[in-house]
């Protein structure tokens, strides 16, 4: 479970993954948040436009059709394996689905069948139209999977998922039968790979949010040492040695020092990091 990353952050997460990103116009005020909620988020969905043309595809994911408004997603991976990002905030994409399905997801664990679709997707899950026509003939290019595998690797990395959080929208659901033509098991693996690597270059300079869940799991991480320094520098430090890797009530009440500093009161100057606040405290890029 994880806040949504900002739109400057996702763009940091996928660039971080070697992804090439191109950024739509409007993209980043584009999303259906005045229909639902849009978060906690627990995962990403890959889809099949069944659509062929770059352009024609995003005009479509970016602009929806009478029966359903767009955004359809948040970005669009080409065939040449550009990533085009046309929403940001809560898409049409991912509908009702299993809460069976949801439940693994957020378990990481393997995937019941999806046999029910009694739970709102669009809440909880990222969503990539990947361009294809879905009809088990149409290849899909090398570029294109490759790019496939990092966008969803980003996303993983940046909230502390596994593999078990990509889906395809046939994972989800039993009405669809989206992405066809390779199998997820497979897709899985290679994102799992993925993971298992470092970012190449195109690293941001500072961290994308790991999402407010990853800290209250009390991770050890690069991370949190570099939060840490910036809190120290930023004359916030609550620590009596360190900061280090593991995180701890010192690094909790440091941050909240921080986000008083900021100008928050009550609950919202907690410790526990949010969004805002992260990108506010300009965090080296350390994993």
């Amino acid at each position: 479970m994880a806040t949504p990353l900002s739109a400057d952050a996702l763009v940091s997460a996928l660039r971080a993954e070697g992804v090439t990103v191109v950024q739509t116009d409007g993209w980043r005020t584009n999303n259906r948040n005045s229909k639902g909620r849009w978060g906690p988020v627990h995962g990403v969905v890959i889809h099949h436009t069944v659509t062929s043309g770059t352009a024609a595809s995003v005009g479509l994911c970016f602009n929806g059709h009478s029966d359903l408004p767009g955004p359809l997603c948040h970005g669009v991976i080409a065939k040449d394996g550009t990533v085009h990002l046309v929403g940001n905030g809560r898409a049409n994409h991912a509908g009702s689905g299993a809460g069976g399905v949801l439940k693994a997801v957020i378990a990481e664990t393997a995937l019941p069948a999806p046999t029910t679709n009694d739970t709102d997707g669009n809440v909880h899950f990222y969503g990539f139209e990947c361009v294809n026509l879905g009809d088990g003939k149409d290849p899909w290019p090398e570029a294109q999977t490759e790019a496939m595998v990092r966008a969803s690797a980003a996303l993983c990395r940046a909230h502390g998922w596994s593999a078990w959080s990509v889906i395809g929208h046939k994972e989800w659901t039993n009405t669809k039968i989206d992405p066809k033509g390779f199998a997820m098991a497979g897709f899985r693996s290679r994102v799992a790979a993925r993971l298992q690597t470092k970012t190449s270059p195109g690293t941001p300079a500072y961290q994308p949010f790991p999402g407010a869940e990853w800290f209250k799991k009390n991770p050890r991480s690069p991370i949190v040492t570099a939060m840490g320094k910036r809190l120290v520098a930023k004359g916030c430090s609550a620590y009596s040695s360190g900061p280090g890797p593991q995180w701890t009530e010192a690094d909790r009440a440091s941050y909240a020092r921080w986000q008083r500093k900021l100008g928050y009161t009550g609950s919202s100057a907690d410790g526990w990091p949010g969004a805002k606040s992260w990108a506010a405290l300009q965090v080296p890029h350390s994993s």
